[in-house]
């Protein structure tokens, strides 16, 4: 179940991305971090893709419930 944020201004936007960048670091950010210590280049290739797909995600939530509010 995904929770439900409000955002009616420019702050509350700001701690969603604040939250939502921590949660995306927490998540992929450590996978990428331990692939680049001591992984080979594939391993390094998968976790710099997987947050960059997070991130995408995000980017993407955002736009779909900003087109879902204009309605």
């Amino acid at each position: 179940m995904e929770d439900t944020t409000t955002i009616t201004n420019r702050s509350d936007f700001a701690q969603w991305a604040i939250e939502r960048a921590r949660a995306i670091m927490g998540e992929e950010g450590a996978d990428l971090a331990l692939a680049a210590q001591g992984g080979n280049e594939e391993t390094i290739r998968a976790a710099g893709n997987a947050l960059g797909s997070a991130i995408s995600e995000a980017l993407l939530e955002v736009f779909d419930a900003l087109l879902d509010g204009a309605d």
